[in-house]
């Protein structure tokens, strides 16, 4: 995967061994349906019915969707999560009627594996070619059966250096006294008991009992600094100074710093997680071909830029590299640099060691 925008194949053999969500329950947003209309690729003027996306909070702007509305005559109806375990926990249980959804890495391998997913017939994604090969047949999903890269990132420490007086440098750095009460965190229990696995000198996906023990120890520790868990819109409270500090999604850290230029991006020491996110089809979509259509609307490089004006993240679509800001493809809470990339760790699939984990959380949250 080339996590930064040079060809670095030693960090790719370093930090990519990649293992790795849903019911349609009532689809709360909507789009507005628009006219058919042709489109000049992809043959998406022969589409008509609906579309029942499933996604991440703050990662489709409402104008790319009355866009893919106008150009092809199908409503798009969404509902949104805040955490792949959301996603999975309503697909499991047998939630139908989703046409596509987004899943990350290690959780496109645990939903292969209980037979959640669609096959994607390629044929129907004329764009694919516009995707980086570093970010294609990951171990996940060789061959991309099942899975059409989105887009990557990482989790970052963002300060408010009007507020901080102390040097941050790591994470551990956070649970000083100094951000009582003034800390807003990912609500991700991964990611969280990861770290906490990280200050250990663990991966973060170790799986030894006693390694999750202590992250939870550590992080019943952290309690008292901590003002809010918050996934879906993290930089709201570093904006508005709620939070002096959090742990956040990077496109987080660097809207945070455009509204707020006192908001200022560490990338810890430790390292941190580096995630890849993709699009994939639910298991018996009813409306699968406009899934396959809407996936390949997205890949077209001036509506992937478009995306990232919005939700600045890092993108897998090479092609769309050149018609997105310089500020951007430099900054480094979106592409950080490779020191820091050779230290963060991509989720696997732990298997049953996922119920340490949730034991571990529930108690944390409780």
């Amino acid at each position: 995967m080339n996590f930064t925008r040079k060809n670095n194949k030693y960090i790719i053999l370093l930090i990519l061994t990649l293992i790795v969500g849903f019911g349609l329950a009532g689809c709360g947003k909507s789009g507005s349906s628009g006219e058919k209309a042709g489109s000049e690729n992809g043959g998406e003027g022969d589409l008509s019915g609906e579309l029942n996306l499933f996604i991440w909070s703050e990662y489709m702007p409402d104008k790319i969707l009355k866009q893919f509305e106008e150009e092809t005559g199908v409503k798009v109806n969404y509902n949104v999560y805040s955490s792949n375990e959301e996603m999975l926990a309503k697909i499991s249980a047998g939630a139908a009627g989703y046409d596509l959804s987004v899943a990350s890495d290690y959780m496109v391998e645990i939903m292969k594996k209980q037979n959640l997913l669609e096959k994607v017939d390629k044929e129907n994604i004329t764009h694919f070619d516009h995707l980086d090969p570093e970010f294609l047949n990951q171990e996940f999903d060789p061959d991309n059966e099942y899975s059409i890269p989105y887009m990557w990132g990482n989790v970052v420490i963002a300060i408010n250096e009007d507020t901080v007086k102390k040097e941050v440098t790591s994470f551990e750095d956070l649970w000083d006294s100094e951000f009582k009460n003034s800390l807003v965190v990912l609500d991700d229990q991964r990611i969280l008991i990861g770290i906490g696995n990280k200050l250990q000198g663990e991966s973060m996906n170790a799986t030894d009992p006693k390694v999750i023990q202590k992250s939870k120890e550590l992080l019943m520790d952290l309690l008292p600094n901590i003002k809010a868990f918050d996934s879906d819109s993290p930089k709201t409270m570093l904006v508005n100074g709620e939070a002096k500090a959090g742990i956040v999604w990077g496109a987080e850290a660097y809207l945070a710093e455009k509204e707020n230029p006192s908001i200022k991006t560490v990338l810890p020491n430790e390292g941190s997680n580096i995630w890849m996110d993709n699009f994939v089809i639910p298991v018996g979509a009813p409306n699968k071909k406009n899934a396959e259509a809407f996936i390949d609307f997205i890949l077209k490089p001036e509506i992937s830029a478009q995306i990232i004006e919005d939700f600045p993240y890092a993108n897998p679509n090479r092609a769309a590299h050149e018609l997105i800001d310089e500020d951007i493809m430099t900054h480094p809470a979106v592409y950080s640099n490779e020191e820091f990339l050779k230290k963060s760790d991509i989720f696997k699939d732990i298997e049953d060691a996922i119920l340490e984990y949730d034991r571990a959380w529930s108690e944390i949250k409780q």
